[in-house]
């Protein structure tokens, strides 16, 4: 059983930035592109980054593109997301996820709480 645990959130004024870590256990992570998903309050879970299971192609929503970087280290079974430039709107809990066919595999971890003050 996959286990997810993202860590890095935290409160930052708008403009600031952040660098959430995922680490992943119990498959080979090396063999599966990852995701960074997240949830603001009252809404549905949405799609923010991808990257592919060698780390050389990247996907971001539009909302994020240029702002965030998704990155991995496959040695530590880790991923990452440097998230620039925060808006209030980024305000959620990011979670990560094994990433196939656009959707997540696994059971979601607890998240890390990211806000933005203005």
């Amino acid at each position: 059983q996959v286990q997810l645990v993202e860590s890095g959130g935290g409160l930052v004024q708008a403009g600031g930035s952040l660098r959430l870590s995922c680490a992943a256990s119990g498959r080979t992570f090396s063999s599966y592109a990852m995701g960074w998903f997240r949830q603001a309050p009252g809404k549905e879970r949405e799609f923010v980054a991808a990257i592919s299971w060698s780390g050389g192609s990247t996907y971001y929503a539009d909302s994020v593109k240029g702002r965030f970087t998704i990155s991995r280290d496959n040695a530590k079974n880790t991923v990452y997301l440097q998230m620039n430039s925060l808006k209030p709107e980024d305000t959620a809990v990011y979670y990560c996820n094994t990433y196939q066919g656009g959707n997540a595999l696994d059971a979601w971890g607890q998240g890390t709480l990211v806000t933005v003050s203005s």
